[in-house]
C-alpha cells in the first residue's frame, strides 16, 4: 500500500507533465483558415516578426515558450516559409527552421535593367538598387565580356523558382545560367548562320518586339530587317527613334504613338536612322517568341513597312520605295484622320 501511495502521484505528476508537454509542443496552434499559408521572415527584423507571426497563431505565449526552447529566436532566417493548418508549436517551428520555399519570379517587357530590377525587387526581398549594383557589378560585366548597353539581354522573359532571400548576385548568376541554357547548340547554329552575336540577335529581337505586336508577323519583320542589314542599308526601324527619344528627354514613361520627322534627327547610338547596323543593345527586353522569329526569320525580298490603317496590329511590307511610298501615303491619310500627333 505504501508503494502505491507513492507510486499514484507520480503517475498523476508525469501525466501533467505529458500534457503541458503536449499542449506547449504538438498541440494545434495554428490560426488561419486556409490549408498552408506562407510567412516572411526578415532575420533582423524581430518586432515585425513579433507582430506578424501573432495574426497565426494562437497562443503566442506557448509559442514563445517553445521557440526559446528550441534555440530559434536567436537564430531566425530571413525566407519565404510554408505553414501548414492544424500544425503545433514544434512543427511550426520547424517549419520556420526548414521550409524556405522558393517565389515564381516572372518578368517580361522591361525596357531596362533598371525597370527590370524594380519588377524583380517586388518578388524577392532584396530592393532595386542593390540587384542593380549587381547586374553593372564591373567585375561580373568583363568576366562575362557584357557591358551597360547590353547586360538586359541575358534576362530571359520567362518564370523562374528562386528563393525569397537570394541574393543580388545569386539571381545574377542565376539568370546568366538560363541565359546560357536558352542558347542551345539549336539556337547557337543558327545565329551563327546569320553572321550575327547571341547579343546581336537579342538587339534586333528588341526592335522586331515593338515593331509588332502579332506574334505570327514577327518572322516577316526580322526578315525584312535582315535583309537591310545584307544590303548594308540603315534599319531605320522607329521604335528605336522612340527609345532615343526617351533615352535623349530622359524619360521613360513617357508614350508616344508617332515620330515626327525632327525625331529621326536626335543623335543617339540607338537612333538606325543615324547609325548603321544594330544599336548597340537591346531597346527592351525581347520575349522568347521575338527571339525566335530572328532565328527563324521569313525569307523575301521585302525592304520597307508601315503600319496597316486597315488591319489593326499588321503592316503593309513591300519591296522597293515607290511600293513603300503609297502605303506610307495612305498611312500618313490615316493618323491624320485620327487626330495622332504625337
Amino acid at each position: 500500500m505504501k508503494v502505491l501511495k507513492i507510486f499514484i502521484p507520480l503517475i498523476f505528476i508525469f501525466s501533467i507533465l505529458i500534457v503541458d508537454y503536449y499542449n506547449k509542443f504538438h498541440k494545434e496552434n495554428t490560426n488561419f483558415d486556409q490549408e498552408n499559408i506562407f510567412f516572411y521572415v526578415i532575420k533582423e527584423d524581430s518586432i515585425a516578426f513579433a507582430d506578424s507571426i501573432s495574426k497565426y497563431i494562437k497562443n503566442k505565449k506557448s509559442f514563445y515558450k517553445v521557440a526559446e526552447r528550441l534555440d530559434y529566436i536567436e537564430n531566425k532566417k530571413t525566407g519565404r516559409f510554408k505553414i501548414n493548418k492544424g500544425e503545433g508549436n514544434n512543427d511550426i517551428i520547424r517549419s520556420l527552421k526548414f521550409n524556405n520555399t522558393p517565389v515564381t519570379v516572372t518578368f517580361n517587357n522591361q525596357e531596362r535593367v533598371e525597370n527590370l530590377a524594380g519588377r524583380v525587387s517586388k518578388q524577392i526581398y532584396e530592393d532595386s538598387l542593390s540587384l542593380i549594383k549587381a547586374f553593372k557589378n564591373e567585375d561580373f560585366l568583363k568576366k562575362n565580356k557584357l557591358n551597360d548597353s547590353n547586360i538586359l539581354s541575358i534576362f530571359i522573359p520567362n518564370s523562374y523558382n528562386v528563393y525569397w532571400d537570394t541574393s543580388p548576385e545569386d539571381f545574377r548568376d542565376k539568370m546568366l545560367n538560363e541565359f546560357n541554357k536558352f542558347w542551345d547548340k539549336d539556337r547557337s547554329q543558327k545565329a551563327e548562320e546569320l553572321g550575327l552575336s547571341k547579343f546581336e540577335v537579342i538587339s534586333l529581337a528588341s526592335i522586331v518586339q515593338i515593331e509588332s505586336r502579332k506574334i505570327d508577323e514577327r518572322p516577316r519583320v526580322a526578315g525584312l530587317y535582315l535583309n537591310r542589314l545584307r544590303d548594308n542599308m540603315r534599319l531605320q526601324a522607329d521604335p528605336t527613334v522612340i527609345y532615343t527619344i526617351k533615352e535623349y528627354y530622359k524619360n521613360f514613361d513617357t508614350i508616344i504613338r508617332r515620330v515626327l520627322y525632327r525625331d529621326l534627327k536626335l543623335d543617339s547610338k540607338y537612333n538606325t536612322y543615324k547609325i548603321k547596323g544594330l544599336p548597340p543593345g537591346p531597346i527592351t527586353m525581347p520575349d522568347i517568341s521575338a527571339i525566335d522569329a530572328v532565328l527563324n526569320f521569313e525569307k523575301h525580298n521585302y525592304l520597307f513597312m508601315v503600319a496597316n490603317p486597315s488591319n489593326k496590329g499588321y503592316h503593309l511590307f513591300a519591296s522597293d520605295l515607290s511600293g513603300h511610298n503609297r502605303n506610307k501615303r495612305a498611312y500618313i491619310r490615316w493618323i491624320n484622320s485620327k487626330g495622332i500627333y504625337r
